[in-house]
């Protein structure tokens, strides 16, 4: 029996077993699948069918090249299975759940007794997920022209790759195995049991009292959902504040709104330990000193990735790597010059986008003697939370810390009409400019849809332009894009020194 047929039917790939997961399953790992038998060296052989892997596979086929894609999960990685595709799923329903609750606001009666079905809202994710999977699925890889090799993998040489019994022979490989979550070494934590975002989404019932452990994005995002949803969520961290890395503003933003939704926050807190009692989880807790216990009925561990470096024997390939990943230069080159490497694996920009974009640059590298640059990318990220946190580039306290001058401007959201009629006037878009110009250094947005807005500044730092440029189109009104126009124009007014004004009240005068 071929092994990665043994593997898939020696049960569920994921849980619940019910018709969508077994959809994504047909689609992702079939278990009737039979991997190929290699005829030759490869041009590329891939590990890892996330974002990263998918993209560099499908770039070899797509150039005409022999490739081979090995996964011994399921092809779509973290993306579609544990990640972005699932949490965006619920984080929908979330908000329209928050909609309902707050109809009244807008003067829209909902009738009493409204209520949340947690089964049918995961269920839903799990309908839309399988959706989505053909994309990712074997057989669209395979009509692609890459030849896909279920089952783990490891490096038997310099040059060559074992799966499944088979010896894959390569001029050049890509190594996009991704991460996994981190779990804390607290005392009773696997004891008590816990949940990541790889079992999250396994849940088919409301926890009716929700521990989470960080607020970065991950706990964030899922805090205010579960809340929505029906849970009573606490949020617990050591840090002061939520989302750490971003403005303290835009952060105290997010933490008001979940506060409004009614999370609990324990923040400036460590965890000691976790225990049972009585089929109850306690998280015991310092919380500056003083000791706080709390009673729950699930916990999620939302704390770091770890990458997935185990079981590749990359020592045989001569691959460097350490606790971050493996090491690569800017090309993407690790420490054998056959090998690159792409995604959360080598990457510190844990996001799909930047995968998709790191499998491209790697697999053109590799094979066609490129050199792209990683450094020269222009990395965008957001957090998905209500209102969502945006930012690129530069934050205020890095530009200073490399010896930046900056001009600094920022708008609220309280001044555009768009967002004060869809009540979501909370917010602001921020950037950061080299002082005496208009060269954009990083922007901030906390807004309803902040991951669209920050394209607008995404773009305009890729192509190398300045901020009055997003002065001249003309925006729909109204919209709340036009809050980008708005700060154009507080650039341009900037210009406006008393010198020009004076040259142009003289100007006017003489032309009277």
């Amino acid at each position: 029996m071929n092994p990665a047929t043994a593997t898939a039917a020696s049960g569920p790939l994921i849980q619940p077993d019910d018709e969508h997961n077994r959809e994504l399953i047909r689609n992702t790992h079939p278990r009737d699948w039979a991997n190929p038998q290699p005829k030759g060296r490869y041009n590329l052989v891939v590990i890892g069918a996330g974002t990263a892997g998918l993209t560099a596979a499908g770039g070899c086929a797509a150039a005409g090249g022999r490739v081979a894609l090995i996964e011994r999960h399921l092809t779509g990685g973290d993306c579609l299975i544990t990640g972005c595709v699932p949490s965006k799923g619920i984080i929908s329903a979330a908000r329209t759940a928050s909609s309902v609750a707050s109809a009244g606001d807008y003067g829209v009666r909902v009738p009493p007794g409204t209520t949340v079905d947690f089964g049918a809202v995961m269920a839903r994710m799990r309908r839309l997920r399988a959706r989505i999977s053909p994309a990712d699925s074997v057989q669209h890889l395979k009509a692609a022209g890459v030849d896909v090799y279920l089952g783990p993998a490891r490096f038997a040489a310099r040059d060559a790759i074992e799966v499944g019994g088979a010896r894959l022979a390569f001029a050049k490989a890509v190594i996009a195995t991704g991460g996994r979550a981190v779990v804390p070494p607290i005392p009773g934590l696997k004891e008590a049991g816990f949940l990541t975002n790889d079992t999250l989404f396994e849940l088919t019932e409301l926890p009716k009292r929700f521990a989470m452990i960080g607020a970065g994005p991950i706990g964030c995002e899922m805090a205010q959902t579960f809340q929505r949803l029906g849970s009573q969520v606490t949020l617990i961290d050591q840090a002061p504040h939520i989302l750490i890395r971003e403005d303290a503003d835009a952060a105290e933003i997010v933490q008001q709104a979940l506060v409004r939704d009614g999370v609990r926050l324990v923040l400036g807190a460590k965890v000691l330990r976790v225990e049972r009692r009585d089929g109850t989880k306690v998280v015991v807790l310092d919380q500056q000193g003083r000791a706080v216990e709390l009673a729950c009925d699930a916990v999620l561990v939302g704390v770091g990735r770890a990458p997935n470096v185990e079981g590749l024997n990359l020592e045989v390939a001569g691959v460097r790597f350490d606790k971050t990943g493996v090491g690569v230069d800017d090309f993407l080159r690790t420490s054998n010059p056959r090998i690159y490497a792409a995604g959360d694996i080598c990457s510190p920009y844990k996001f799909t986008h930047t995968a998709n974009v790191l499998g491209r640059m790697a697999m053109i590298n590799a094979l066609f003697w490129g050199r792209n640059r990683a450094s020269r990318l222009v990395v965008p990220w957001c957090t998905y939370a209500d209102p969502e946190i945006a930012h690129v580039g530069l934050y205020e306290a890095q530009a200073k810390e490399q010896g930046l001058s900056i001009t600094t401007l920022t708008v609220p959201l309280s001044e555009n009409d768009r967002a004060i009629l869809d009540g979501e006037d909370g917010g602001f878009v921020r950037v950061h400019l080299k002082r005496g110009t208009d060269t954009i250094l990083g922007a901030t947005i906390v807004a309803a849809h902040a991951g669209d807005l920050l394209t607008y500044f995404t773009l305009l730092m890729s192509m190398g332009k300045g901020l009055s440029a997003l002065s001249s189109p003309i925006y729909p009104y109204p919209t709340q894009s036009e809050v980008i126009k708005r700060l154009a124009n507080a650039y341009l007014q900037t210009k406006l020194t008393p010198w020009v004004k004076g040259l142009l009240s003289n100007i006017l005068a003489w032309r009277r």
